[in-house]
C-alpha cells in the first residue's frame, strides 16, 4: 500500500467503521499520555512501568489498525 492508498483507506474506514475509529482514538490517547510521560524529569517507578505498558498497547493497537486496513484493501 502506498501513502495515497493508505490515506484513502484510512479515511474510508474512519467514516464507515466505528471499531476502526475507536482504535484510532485509543492510539491517539496512548500517544498523548506517552508524550506527557516523556516530559517528566524524574518519572516514578509506576510512571516508568506505565510508559512501558502503554508502548506495548500502542503497538498492539497499531497492528490492529494496519490489519483492518489491509483486510479492507484486499476485500475492495
Amino acid at each position: 500500500m502506498d501513502m495515497s492508498t493508505t490515506d484513502a483507506v484510512r479515511d474510508e474506514l474512519m467514516k464507515s467503521n466505528p471499531a476502526f475509529r475507536e482504535l484510532i482514538h485509543q492510539h491517539q490517547d496512548f500517544e498523548r499520555r506517552l508524550d506527557e510521560l516523556a516530559h517528566l524529569s524524574y518519572p516514578s517507578e509506576d510512571e516508568q512501568l506505565e510508559e512501558t505498558t502503554l508502548k506495548k498497547k500502542k503497538l498492539q493497537v497499531k497492528d490492529e489498525i494496519y490489519a483492518m486496513m489491509q483486510e479492507f484493501t484486499v476485500s475492495h
